[in-house]
């Protein structure tokens, strides 16, 4: 598009150029790309106020980028990721009401403030938190569409929040590898291992009690012949058998299914057959342990595995409510 060129004072086309520039903000120096308008009769560059403004952000994004703090653009993804405006997000935080909107165009926020922003992105449920207490400062429109956009994020990082509990538990096993059987907690074998017992055709009636004592002979087994346990669960010694450490929260691991089943005697959980069916993360060392367990133990009934396992010696030698040790594998009844 032609326009007048304030350089030669004629009509042309106008080239818009990049241009590496550096220049000192905040007593630092800082490398960024500028833009101009470029005129080619007498070779100068000329800044309308559109250019100035992009430029002079350029350079800040430039410099947050060295001082780890998020990009005037980082700031404007993570409210419109939620869907709140610039004054409702400052007003929730308690911040002054064109503090957000300074901070997507000129300013550049202190470390405090960046902090709870990145807070913000990271950790959907504490903003849905800050979003409940701080309801009566919204309209009900924008709470109600905040709200919904904050759950959206929360339930796809729940399994990752989960992840997080689980791993603090076992925390506190991690100093000993007869513990943990010599292999660091895998949440993707879990999964697969659970999966690849529900999916098998020659295990019958799979619920809670059975899966977890194949799970534990499984990690066993795999000690046993390979020095390493498959998933790097950590077992306790129970009345029924043993049990991993969170097994109510590892059931619960994205990818695994299953549904309650009322009982006149109570509640049960029964696990339903998985769509996966590849198993990326199990070894041919882990598949054949795990057809070893089920060619044992798949016909068994919940109260025959149970039988079997209190025969155990790691089971006999392990106090109520102790972890089991790992060296009981060498003794287990099953090679």
């Amino acid at each position: 598009m032609k326009k007048l060129c304030m350089c030669c004072m004629e009509e042309h086309e106008i080239d818009v150029v990049e241009v590496k520039e550096t220049n000192i903000f905040k007593g630092r120096e800082v490398e960024y790309t500028a833009v101009y308008e470029y005129c080619s009769a007498t070779d100068e560059f000329l800044l309308n106020e559109d250019m100035i403004s992009y430029n002079d952000i350029s350079m800040k994004n430039a410099y947050r980028s060295q001082s780890g703090l998020l990009t005037s653009e980082e700031i404007i993804d993570i409210r419109e990721k939620y869907c709140i405006t610039q004054k409702d997000l400052a007003v929730l935080l308690g911040w002054g009401e064109k503090t957000i909107t300074r901070y997507e165009k000129h300013q550049v926020q202190d470390m405090a403030h960046d902090a709870v922003l990145r807070k913000i992105s990271e950790d959907p449920e504490w903003f849905m938190e800050l979003l409940e207490n701080g309801k009566d400062k919204l309209s009900q429109g924008a709470f109600e569409r905040a709200y919904d956009k904050v759950m959206e994020e929360y339930e796809i990082r729940q399994d990752s929040y989960l992840k997080k509990t689980i791993r603090a538990q076992y925390a506190r096993y991690m100093s000993a590898i007869e513990n943990y059987g010599n292999t660091k907690l895998n949440f993707d074998k879990i999964v697969d291992v659970v999966n690849y017992f529900v999916n098998s055709k020659e295990i019958v009636s799979l619920y809670k009690v059975k899966l977890m004592k194949l799970l534990w002979y499984a990690d066993f087994l795999s000690f046993k012949r390979h020095g390493n346990s498959i998933t790097g669960m950590v077992y306790v010694s129970q009345k029924m058998g043993a049990l991993p450490i969170c097994h109510k929260s590892i059931i619960d691991l994205k990818g695994i299914n299953y549904e309650e089943v009322e009982f006149e005697t109570g509640t049960g959980i029964k696990f339903l057959e998985a769509e996966k069916h590849n198993y990326v993360s199990l070894t041919k060392n882990d598949r054949n342990v795990l057809d070893t367990i089920i060619n044992k133990f798949g016909k068994y009934t919940t109260n025959q595995i149970i039988e079997q396992m209190h025969k155990e010696a790691a089971y006999e030698e392990t106090k109520i409510n102790d972890i089991i040790d790992y060296k009981y594998a060498d003794q287990l009844s099953i090679s």
